[in-house]
Formats: C-alpha cells, sequence, structure tokens
C-alpha cells in the first residue's frame, strides 16, 4: 500500500507514518514544519519527506496521485494560534482541505480526515456521540476559530462523499504522548512537563476543575489505521478517544507525583493566559461505541502509564 500523510511531520503524523512502514507500507509524508520528529524515518527507503504546504496544489495534486490512500493531519493547531493568529487557523485549515479533498477526488482516492473534539464546542451534554448539536459562542471569540475549521472540512468530507470520494472522519480527544510537543508549548500535558521538569509552578488555567479524555497515541494510532483499512468506516465520523475523565487538577498532580517534581500547583487566572478572546469548555467526554464497533478497537493505555512513557521521552531528549 501507498500511504500519503499530510502533516506527517507532525505528532500524530509521525506516528502514523512510524505504523505503516511497520506494515511493510510506502509512505510519503508531506509537512512545511521541521522534520524533528520524523528524523528517525529519514534513512528507511519506504518513506519519503516532501516540504511543502497543502496549499501548493499541483504539489498535492502529484502526491495524492500516486497514494492509494491519504491520511489529511496537516493543520493548524493550538490554543495559542487559535487567539493569536485565527486567519492562519481558517486559511490553512479551510483551504488546505479542500485542496485535499479535490485532489482526492479527482483520482478517486480515499481520504481519513482529522478532526477534533472542538467540533462539540460547549454542549453540555456529555458523553458526545457522532451525532450531537455543536455548541458554539459567539463569532468575535477567537477561540472557536478552530472548532469552525474543522467543522467546516468536515462538511466539504461530505460533500464530496455525496460526489463519490471515500472518506472517514476521525474526532481525536486530547491525544498525547512521547514526540507531543516542545516542553512548554502546545497542549496542557506538554505545558504541565515542561514545569514540572525544571521544578517550576505548574498553572492551572482558572480553578482546574475542567475535565478531559486524554487519549495514548499508540491507542489512537491503532483506531486511525482502522479507519482506513476498514470498508465500514467509509462515510463514517467516529469519536477517537478513552472515555475516562480526569479534571486538569488531577492531570497535574499526576505529573508531579510521576516526574517526581517538587513543582508547588497554582492557579491563574484565564485572561491572563489567554486573553479575553477565549472560552473554556467544562466537560469533554467522548461516547467511544463506534470506534469500538466499527474499529475494533478501545482505548487501553491509563493516564499513568501513558503519561511515565511520555515523560521517560522527554527525560531522554533533554539528555541527547
Amino acid at each position: 500500500m501507498k500511504v500519503l500523510v499530510t502533516g506527517g511531520g507532525g505528532f500524530l503524523g509521525s506516528f502514523i507514518c512510524e505504523a505503516h512502514l511497520a506494515r511493510g507500507d510506502r509512505v510519503c509524508c508531506l509537512d512545511f514544519g521541521p522534520r524533528d520528529k520524523v528524523l528517525h524515518l529519514l534513512g528507511n527507503p519506504a518513506f519519503s519527506y516532501v516540504h511543502d504546504t497543502v496549499l501548493n496544489e499541483p504539489m498535492v495534486d502529484a502526491l495524492v496521485a500516486q497514494a492509494d490512500v491519504v491520511y489529511h493531519l496537516a493543520a493548524v493547531v493550538g490554543v495559542e494560534h487559535y487567539v493569536a493568529d485565527p486567519y492562519a487557523v481558517l486559511n490553512v485549515n479551510v483551504n488546505g482541505t479542500q485542496t485535499v479533498l479535490r485532489c482526492a477526488h479527482k483520482h478517486g482516492k480515499k481520504v481519513v480526515f482529522s478532526s477534533t473534539s472542538e467540533v462539540y464546542g460547549r454542549n453540555p451534554k456529555v458523553p458526545w456521540s457522532e451525532e450531537d448539536d455543536r455548541v458554539l459562542g459567539s463569532t468575535r471569540i477567537d477561540r472557536w476559530s478552530y472548532s469552525t475549521s474543522k467543522a467546516a472540512g468536515e462538511h466539504f468530507c461530505f460533500a464530496y462523499a455525496r460526489l463519490g470520494l471515500p472518506v472517514v472522519v476521525l474526532r481525536y480527544f486530547n491525544v498525547y504522548g512521547p514526540r507531543l510537543d516542545a516542553l512548554d508549548q502546545g497542549r496542557v500535558v506538554t505545558v504541565f512537563l515542561g514545569q514540572a521538569l525544571r521544578n517550576r509552578p505548574i498553572t492551572l488555567v482558572g480553578d482546574g476543575s475542567q475535565t478531559r479524555c486524554f487519549t495514548y497515541v499508540e491507542d489512537a494510532v491503532r483506531a486511525t489505521l482502522q479507519a482506513a483499512l476498514r470498508p465500514e468506516a467509509v462515510g463514517q465520523i467516529i469519536n477517537i478517544g478513552r472515555p475516562v475523565e480526569t479534571t486538569i487538577e488531577q492531570l497535574a498532580e499526576a505529573v508531579v507525583g510521576l516526574s517526581g517534581s517538587s513543582s508547588k500547583i497554582v492557579c491563574v487566572p484565564q485572561e491572563s493566559v489567554y486573553g479575553e478572546s477565549y472560552e473554556d469548555v467544562p466537560r469533554r467526554v467522548p461516547d467511544c461505541g463506534r470506534m469500538e464497533r466499527l474499529l475494533g478497537c478501545r482505548a487501553e493505555v491509563g493516564l499513568e502509564e501513558g503519561l511515565a512513557a511520555t515523560i521517560d521521552h522527554f527525560r531522554r531528549v533533554a539528555e541527547e
């Protein structure tokens, strides 16, 4: 099988590339960012890396034409980007997705689209099943630009599905693990790890009572590959997650305990971190029944086990 992974140089994308290479497949990674997460793959003759953007349609078209399946992960991700540069979020996530889908439809190639739990917004009814309503705040709130961009991508996926394109939409819930982000940057796990490994105060945005369901990367990748391989997944939206709620305060406590850090846990006002253009979501919980039924997958790795492996990874990187 020949596989194209847009955004394959990122966290989840690098693991998807790795998993397909382990199957004996040929993998092309298209990414505009740094190659750090795929450096260990560059010597593999079955792996190729193209440094370009999904907005370059002639390039995307040529790569899609050679693939059997396309994983579309390329996107602008991260709360810091939602509030700092919503234009980039909307431009890349909406227009880049249209480019990939247009080329895939032209060549008749299956697409697995990487969406997000953010599309549910602040719907108070949990757990969230795939057909539940989206509940968002004002369009003046930059925080919702990412959710909107991914929902627009989903709409384009299903518009192309009506034209005959085989497509699967995956909504990921807080995937974490080795190679996640740089310490102190990106998602809450790496922010907390950066603080803990330096014995600095761990800062809870708000009071830490918000809950999330954390999904270890190996579980997410296993489900993602099944979404590409199983014909019954075509045309579906599927939550990818582990439906075990953890408060952000509990996450901080786990990071401190597992890392042996002397960090203290402190609360900081949301406005001091993200400004006024942000709204948090109190609870985010997936209904994973469809993932289990259609993909035959269940997230098995518990938070402490996954965090321990993630901490070990960042400690090894720091020593290199």
